[in-house]
């Protein structure tokens, strides 16, 4: 796929490829049904057909808010077959406000909202002048202004009959150049942007994604992230179509917890062979293993954890597995038997055929890379941003390096930048600036944050990197400019490594944030594993929620921050003086509800500050940097 073609050729072309082949999984009424890739395009059209009868002009907006299922498919289908932009909307997304704002921001002229998903639209629809028609999925009774989805669909079907070639017309009018969605940031350091992505920045990325990714034929993807996001869409949705696979979707619910439930159920049955995620799911999946382990009794404990620890030996940084052979080559027929009697137990929860995670969102910690490959089943590290459609590089199998971000798409250009826009030789941290055909076309109704962000055709990412000496088709993320930490004397520094090092690699620590603002020292949030700690404790003797006990649980977490200090087990990893040197014990978990994580479970840097602005300012006192302080204690 070398010519640049539209979201509706690249259908097309893969429908007449793979017409038998089944592209869509829906669990309904209990029963996991297949769509084929003839049928897939065909809804695509008769619901084109429903929004030509609808009146909808060509480059209008359509909104979308849905959890993950085929309506969502045919509903993005049938917005581009008809000319028109696709405005998905997180399902996550809770307060009126934000869905308010990105209804009137993109001017959507109509919404299609799931029975989840369409007591928030009634809420702001007063409030939303340009939108005429609200149109829902299920079969639920309707107020007015509103339409069942199926009743859109019969109106295709008639508009088709009683206007032969017109939809094909407002098809072929329709240019790789003409925008397909606006795609609204999540907000982790700023306010959402909309982000202007054309039907050739997709199709472009996924061609850029198969030079660095590849699936087996008819493969199964379990799509377990939203579809909203451009990760799912590209990653998942339009490249398992480019290879002939097939996607199933998470039966849905009520609320984002009952599809949370569902998730490994639908990993049974669906018996997928990649999957997405992102930290915060990897994390959640590792707890859910070590739990199901602990509970098989402390001998089987100990024999996973020896399996675990010499795996991690001998696959070392994926690409050096192995080396040097005379010193590894005894753990690898003891990893064969150890993977056969403890790893493959768990592989066959997720129904036994599964090769690997792709890996996007945020930055995932080696330690997490490791422990999975040695499980077998790798997650391997992507990178991206909305702006870049979103896939910029990607570790896959056979060609990893843990700790990158894995190897940059062809084609696109990439430099690392200084703070003078002066590019630095490899090895060298700065500023990651791409340019290729996945660069966004701008932010809707923004032209001053264009103009910032994309100058002369390259897109300065706001991240910071390096690309790999050994091997320039490696980059290494370091993490955001926003979130730099600025010491007293003004040198800077990124947390996000340590952040993710010492959660990924505690299970007595949640969630870390540091902190430190000009500050005399560095502050960490800390969200405890609490039941983990009271856990720890008692094995002691001592009541968790007695004076003692407490004390005992800070000095557990105490005991994983100095593991980064000289003598430690993880000496040496993160600079020394930017260590916290006082810890707040956070009074609540860090959530999508509380605003601290985003709906794609980034930590959002600023709301957590906000949020422990005083317990940060008073962590800069004698009183509050002593770890038995009287608030740590409560917190626990």
């Amino acid at each position: 796929m070398s010519d640049r073609i539209t979201i509706i050729d690249f259908v097309n072309r893969y429908a007449a490829r793979y017409p038998e082949n089944t592209f869509l999984r829906e669990k309904v009424d209990g029963r996991w049904t297949e769509t084929t890739y003839t049928a897939t395009r065909d809804e695509g059209i008769r619901f084109a057909a429903g929004f030509l009868a609808m009146g909808l002009r060509k480059g209008e907006k359509v909104a979308l808010i849905s959890e993950g299922r085929n309506a969502w498919i045919y509903s993005e289908l049938g917005i581009l077959f008809a000319g028109g932009v696709n405005v998905p909307l997180s399902f996550k997304l809770e307060s009126d406000h934000d869905l308010e704002f990105r209804i009137n921001h993109s001017d959507s002229r109509f919404i299609i909202a799931s029975e989840s998903q369409i007591e928030k639209v009634r809420r702001v629809r007063g409030r939303c002048k340009s939108l005429e028609k609200v149109i829902v999925i299920d079969e639920i009774p309707l107020q007015d202004g509103e339409m069942h989805f199926s009743d859109l669909r019969r109106r295709g079907d008639e508009f088709i009959l009683t206007n032969p070639g017109k939809l094909e017309e407002r098809m072929a009018s329709v240019g790789p150049d003409d925008y397909a969605n606006i795609s609204y940031t999540s907000g982790t350091t700023a306010d959402p942007k909309g982000i202007l992505l054309t039907h050739r920045n997709y199709t472009a990325n996924i061609e850029q994604c198969k030079s660095v990714v590849s699936v087996g034929d008819a493969w199964v993807m379990l799509i377990i992230l939203p579809l909203d996001h451009c990760f799912a869409h590209v990653a998942g949705f339009y490249f398992m179509m480019a290879h002939g696979g097939s996607i199933a979707t998470v039966p849905g619910g009520k609320n984002a917890i009952t599809m949370l439930k569902n998730i490994p159920i639908a990993i049974r049955e669906v018996r997928p062979h990649v999957m997405l995620s992102v930290p915060a799911l990897s994390r959640n999946f590792k707890k859910s293993f070590e739990a199901a382990i602990k509970s098989k009794g402390e001998k089987i404990t100990k024999l996973y954890e020896w399996a675990l620890d010499n795996a991690i030996k001998y696959n070392r940084e994926y690409w050096n597995a192995g080396k040097p052979c005379w010193k590894l080559w005894w753990r690898r027929p003891l990893m064969a038997v150890m993977d056969k009697l403890v790893f493959s137990k768990i592989r066959e929860g997720f129904g036994g055929r599964f090769q690997f995670f792709i890996g996007g969102g945020a930055l995932l910690d080696i330690e997490l890379q490791r422990y999975y490959n040695a499980i077998g089943m790798p997650i391997f590290q992507g990178y991206g941003l909305s702006e870049a459609t979103p896939v910029i590089c990607s570790n896959s199998m056979g060609h990893a390096r843990f700790g990158s971000s894995g190897r940059t798409v062809l084609p696109m250009d990439i430099k690392i930048c200084d703070e003078n826009g002066g590019e630095v030789p490899d090895g060298v941290t700065g500023e990651i600036v791409i340019r290729g055909e996945n660069v966004m076309a701008g932010y809707w109704k923004n032209p001053e944050a264009t103009a910032k962000t994309i100058v002369d055709g390259w897109l300065h990412t706001g991240d910071r990197g390096y690309i790999c000496k050994e091997d320039r088709r490696f980059l290494y993320v370091t993490g955001r400019f926003k979130s730099l930490l600025i010491s007293s004397d003004g040198e800077k520094y990124s947390p996000e490594g340590f952040e993710d090092s010492l959660t990924d690699g505690s299970k007595y620590i949640d969630s870390t944030v540091l902190y430190n603002n000009q500050s005399p020292y560095t502050v960490a949030i800390i969200v405890p594993a609490k039941n983990n700690l009271q856990e720890e404790v008692r094995k002691t003797g001592l009541d968790p929620d007695s004076p003692e006990g407490r004390k005992a649980q800070l000095d557990i977490i105490q005991g994983e921050v100095n593991s980064y200090r000289k003598g430690g087990r993880h000496q040496s990893l993160f600079p020394e003086k930017w260590l916290p040197s006082a810890l707040i014990i956070a009074d609540e978990p860090f959530t999508e509800m509380n605003g601290m994580l985003n709906t794609t479970s980034k930590m959002v840097r600023r709301n957590v500050e906000k949020h422990y602005a005083d317990r940060i300012e008073y962590a800069m006192t004698p009183e509050g940097k002593e770890l038995y302080n009287p608030k740590n204690l409560s917190s626990l």
